[in-house]
């Protein structure tokens, strides 16, 4: 770039750099109308997928504080428990899934322990993925979920051998039916083939609306050990990189 100005007069050079600053004002302006887009703006449960979404949702994995500053921002007050366990299975990240409840849903079993990340993707899952894909294809509102809970002090598969599951610290959760509005009940291992009705349909978007803010996403698509829910966890990986399967 120097090489290049210093071949230019001086009024062309104060053209180049007056375009160039014109350009960083221009597009930063537009970063201001599109937080979505700049890494730099905290996410907010409200703010809409963007280029930055991705690095957003990872770095609340990562980073309890602001995972926990994330759930403030979004009027969730996160009711934090003390650590618990040992080894492995030892939970030092853990808390009352607190956005179900918060965003007006319904959750059965009523309780669950899981970490932030966890929370702070049900919340962005239950507002952009949940709520849209019920209204879409179904025409009403989820009232309640349904779940098979959340920590496990097991290995993934449930053998002695292999790697710890993401349930053996709470950073994970197994979703297994909807109940709508109206009482009907939906649940994945009666519905996730069904063909008329919506329910299928409602089943494979909240399925894939999930693949943004969890790092893993396993349905009975993947294989017969989740053909009755939805396995949701926040597996720290390289570069903030998600599975959906």
């Amino acid at each position: 770039m120097s090489s290049f100005l210093g071949r230019l007069p001086l009024d062309r050079i104060a053209l180049v750099l007056l375009a160039l600053v014109c350009l960083v004002a221009a597009g930063l302006a537009w970063l201001a109308d599109h937080p979505e887009h700049d890494p730099r703006v905290p996410l907010t449960l409200d703010q809409p997928e963007g280029w930055a979404t991705g690095f957003k949702l990872a770095a609340l994995r990562d980073d309890p504080r602001a995972c926990i500053a994330f759930l403030e921002r979004s009027a969730i007050v996160p009711d934090i428990l003390p650590a618990t366990g040992d080894g492995a299975c030892r939970r030092e990240d853990r808390q009352q899934l607190a956005s179900v409840s918060a965003l007006g849903f319904g959750l059965r079993p009523s309780t669950a322990q899981t970490t932030c990340a966890v929370d702070a993707a049900f919340a962005r899952w239950l507002r952009h993925g949940i709520e849209p894909a019920a209204r879409a294809h179904l025409g009403q509102g989820v009232a309640r979920i349904e779940h098979m809970g959340t920590y496990n002090c097991r290995r993934i598969g449930g053998g002695e051998q292999g790697n710890w599951s993401e349930h053996a610290t709470g950073n994970a959760i197994d979703i297994a039916g909807f109940v709508l509005e109206d009482g009907t009940r939906i649940t994945l291992l009666d519905d996730w083939d069904e063909e008329t009705g919506g329910k299928a349909a409602f089943l494979h978007a909240v399925r894939d609306a999930a693949c943004g803010p969890f790092a893993t996403v396993l349905s009975p698509d993947y294989n017969a050990a989740h053909a009755n829910h939805l396995h949701l966890d926040q597996a720290q990986r390289t570069m903030g990189a998600t599975a959906c399967r």
